[in-house]
């Protein structure tokens, strides 16, 4: 599939799928490495603010506590979140990036990336970090799901550039409007 932005229908509701699906939480694990109670006090905020749709507070309140807590690795990948949900899509891939530099062996900073990447249609790129999420953990069911949507995205891109080169392929066209239809109807 190429790198450009697709504006189609159906790219649009795929990448508010995906970007629905980091902004509501799904892929924000439960770290508690050795947090003090304040710590986690303060987390739970963050994550009220965000769900109360008050993503600037909730940066704010990260910015401060990281400035303190620099090694707080929820509270990152919460920052990461956090600057998804205000547009800030550059800066969340450089905080997920950063995660997955400084600590390779989780899996959610690859997963939230890939989230990332698929929003913006490079599945390829999604693809990698989601593989690179099950080396980390072989068992982490969030990335296997989001692995197999990008599967599917792949193949129905395979399967409309083979229908535009051969339009008389014989079952491809209703392959393809399945697939779609499936991925349309897909809950996140």
């Amino acid at each position: 599939m190429p790198h450009t932005r697709d504006v189609s229908p159906l790219a649009h509701r795929r990448r508010r799928r995906w970007t629905g699906a980091l902004a509501a939480g799904l892929l924000l694990p439960c770290l508690v490495l050795g947090q003090p109670a304040t710590g986690a006090a303060l987390l739970t905020q963050v994550q009220r603010d965000l769900a109360a749709g008050q993503a600037t507070l909730a940066l704010q309140t990260l910015q401060g506590w990281l400035q303190q807590h620099p090694d707080d690795v929820q509270a990152r990948l919460l920052l990461g979140l956090t600057q998804a949900q205000l547009g800030e899509v550059a800066a969340a891939q450089a905080t997920y990036e950063e995660l997955t530099r400084r600590y390779p062996e989780l899996p959610e900073p690859y997963n939230n990336l890939a989230v990332l990447h698929a929003a913006a249609g490079r599945l390829g790129e999604a693809r990698a970090a989601l593989e690179a999420a099950l080396r980390a953990h072989p068992d982490y069911a969030t990335a296997h799901r989001n692995l197999g949507d990008v599967y599917a995205q792949l193949a129905l891109g395979h399967w409309q550039r083979a229908l535009a080169l051969q339009p008389d392929q014989a079952g491809l066209a209703e392959r393809a409007a399945a697939l779609r239809q499936l991925l349309q109807a897909a809950p996140r």
